[in-house]
């Protein structure tokens, strides 16, 4: 993949231009292009070059990971007039149909507006016909899942012994909804996350495609706030291009989407290592009135304190996964600072603060009373070392437990304390 991206739509004039999402304009045009899914676009290209080309496949994974992207590609690489190729020229009428999702031969279903079994039969009795002008006729159904059980059925036959012609692709994100039975029948491919690094290197491409400036840890921010969703974060950045169309900075980010920064995040996690209630509650009292959204925050410190968590076991920086480069460090000073048991027992309080912010009108009056609480801990570590050190004394003398008092028959308990007596 090259280092600059282009539009895969050339640029209209003024008066007639129509706008086009980012995410719609930048999409993968090539398996190359395919960030994330190397091992997907890799099977895909041997299975075109070496004529091993299933009739059906099933493509899973999160939203924003190119499943529908995917699949056209794979139509192309089909369609294309120079094919079957792994290499669509993407310059013929066929290819450049198939991308605008407009070809007569390459029909795109949405499962869930056409998840009926009289859809179904539609489907089949049209697969009968052979293509209008390309090699296959193929099938891209987007939330397969959605399909009723009766329209399963229906498909069944038609998915096991299609026309010669016919290629089915299904796209799904809860395959565990898809019958065994289709399941059997579909090559598998799951898409896994795309890595943060990956989703920066591409929005930097875009921003460089679209002629704005923008700093790296901005980037990096939306990056990570995508969570692995490739479309996401351009839906991101389709709102900071609007919000701040010359430079994007990371000030800008965090007043779109409400966030804190980690240096905010950072003495926050100090105020709590410190058990100073007063000056985190200052801290948050700061955070809201700049901006910051209180359930947004008490999620990104249970990010903060995860990172903690990992360097706290011992895992290596390169794990952490909510802060930027340079706060490393101080995510290691806090996690030896605190010990792994506070950072855990801290961790269980914000998730379940959380939890109940979802189904209450007071939210920061909860997030305040999982500080507080947070800064009330005990030191855990060394109260779970002097038990150790209790039960290994008691041990040690070879103490026995009570005996339990029995009563005599006709008498209680309390009877028997008092013969005793």
């Amino acid at each position: 993949m090259s280092d600059s991206l282009t539009a895969d739509t050339p640029e209209p004039s003024v008066a007639a231009r129509q706008y086009v999402v980012v995410a719609r304009r930048y999409r993968p045009q090539a398996f190359g292009e395919l960030l994330g899914q190397e091992h997907v676009a890799r099977a895909l290209s041997n299975a075109i070059g070496t004529g091993r080309v299933g009739h059906a496949y099933l493509f899973t994974g999160a939203r924003g990971t190119g499943k529908t992207s995917t699949a056209r590609i794979l139509a192309k690489a089909l369609d294309c007039q120079n094919g079957p190729t792994a290499e669509p020229c993407n310059q013929c009428d066929i290819c450049q149909s198939i991308s605008a999702g407009d070809d007569v031969d390459v029909l795109e279903i949405d499962g869930a507006s056409n998840r009926g079994i009289d859809e179904i039969r539609q489907l089949r009795q049209n697969a009968n016909v052979r293509p209008s002008r390309a090699r296959f006729k193929i099938y891209i159904i987007d939330e397969v899942h959605m399909l009723t059980r009766e329209a399963f059925n229906a498909l069944l036959k038609t998915l096991e012994e299609p026309p010669e012609h016919v290629k089915f692709i299904f796209c799904t994100t809860e395959p565990s909804k898809i019958p065994i039975t289709i399941l059997s029948r579909c090559q598998r491919f799951d898409f896994a996350g795309i890595s943060s690094a990956s989703i920066a290197k591409r929005l930097a491409q875009i921003v460089e495609a679209e002629g704005v400036s923008a700093d790296t840890e901005a980037l990096e921010i939306l990056a990570r706030r995508a969570a692995g969703s490739m479309r996401d974060s351009q839906s991101l950045l389709e709102q900071l291009l609007a919000f701040a169309p010359e430079r994007i900075t990371v000030a800008d980010v965090h007043g779109m989407l409400g966030s804190a920064g980690d240096e905010r995040l950072g003495q926050l996690a100090q105020h709590l290592v410190n058990r100073n209630a007063a000056a985190a509650l200052a801290e948050l009292d700061t955070a809201v009135d700049e901006g910051v959204d209180v359930g947004l925050l008490l999620e990104q410190l249970l990010a903060y304190l995860r990172d903690c968590m990992v360097a706290a076991v011992g895992a290596p920086p390169d794990t952490f996964l909510s802060v930027a480069q340079n706060s490393r460090d101080e995510v290691v000073v806090v996690s030896q600072k605190w010990g792994i048991e506070p950072i855990l027992a801290a961790m269980q309080l914000l998730d379940q603060t959380l939890s109940r912010m979802r189904y209450s009108t007071q939210g920061r009056i909860l997030a305040e009373l999982a500080l507080v609480r947070i800064c009330q801990l005990d030191d855990l570590a060394e109260l779970s070392t002097l038990i150790a050190q209790l039960q290994g004394a008691s041990t040690s003398r070879g103490t026995e437990s009570p005996r339990p008092v029995v009563a005599s028959s006709g008498g209680s308990v309390t009877d028997a304390k008092k013969k005793r007596a």
